[in-house]
């Protein structure tokens, strides 16, 4: 049984890392609110973008003549994986989640003889799948120098992607984010961005007359799609590590608190022993005189 002392130490050491937590929390929740306000503003424009597209290229349909972003390059032997993680830990099962969304993609493209390239954007990520995949691994993205994530950085990431694709890197680019869905909810999302795939469009029975052309506006739109799709994806993904970091601290901060209530209680049953033994002594020893 540990000494009074050392009782009296780790109480204290533990109180500590729940002041640690509790503050982590707040910081996490107020970093939350912003990063939520900015998911879900951006989502209106992300439906309408892409209802817009999926009417275009409904029209192009994947005839010859249409951009490659839209038709492909008429295979699907070489994937490009862009995994989007955090930069920072202490946030549950966040990083995981995705990358073990990621590597179970990885591993089923592989065991049907596919080729597949990997690109993080996030510490966490490629920390996560360096070890198993780490010659697969073709590029890293560092954003621990981002405090907030804006369009550029996504715009970035899209050209890195473009750069490849227009190289013949690859024929099958996929994105791999967590998605937003409430604190203790995020949705690990796999959404292939190379050849785009649209929703089909709902106003079937409007008629648009695109000028210069279908084609010409795709081409022109595509590679913003895909900067679109990507700068979502790191909004919902900046979402959810903050709610994940919040649930994650408030589960540490409980734990912690549910630690020091039976450090204390083992604290005061060995004090009480201790003066009890002690109270025994005296009595023995007045008894023998």
């Amino acid at each position: 049984m540990p000494n009074l002392s050392d009782l009296k130490n780790r109480i204290a050491s533990v109180k500590s890392t729940r002041k640690i937590t509790k503050a982590m929390q707040m910081v996490a929740s107020a970093k939350l609110r912003r990063a939520q306000d900015a998911a879900q503003a951006g989502r209106p424009y992300a439906e309408r973008f892409n209802a817009v597209m999926a009417g275009l290229a409904a029209s192009v349909g994947t005839s010859e003549g249409g951009p490659k972003l839209l038709t492909g390059t008429g295979s699907d032997q070489t994937h490009l994986l862009v995994v989007m993680t955090a930069e920072r830990g202490l946030c549950g099962g966040f990083n995981s989640n995705i990358a073990k969304l990621a590597r179970m993609a990885a591993q089923q493209l592989l065991a049907e003889g596919k080729t597949v390239k990997i690109l993080t954007v996030g510490k966490k990520g490629r920390e996560s799948l360096k070890r198993e995949f780490g010659t697969l691994l073709v590029d890293h993205v560092d954003l621990s120098d981002v405090k907030r994530v804006g369009y550029d950085n996504a715009s970035a990431i899209a050209q890195n992607v473009l750069h490849r694709f227009d190289a013949g890197e690859f024929d099958v680019a996929k994105i791999f984010y967590s998605e937003f869905g409430s604190v203790v909810n995020q949705i690990p999302t796999e959404l292939q961005v190379i050849p785009a795939k649209f929703e089909a469009a709902t106003d079937e029975g409007t008629v648009y007359d695109y000028e210069p052309s279908e084609e010409g506006i795709l081409a022109d739109l595509l590679p913003r799609s895909v900067a679109t799709q990507i700068f979502t994806a790191l909004l919902e993904n900046a979402a959810s590590e903050q709610g994940a970091r919040m649930s994650a601290m408030d589960n540490a901060t409980r734990n912690a608190g549910e630690m020091i209530d039976k450090l204390t209680i083992q604290y005061n049953r060995s004090r009480q022993a201790k003066i009890t033994n002690e109270l025994i002594e005296i009595i023995s020893g007045a008894e023998a005189l």
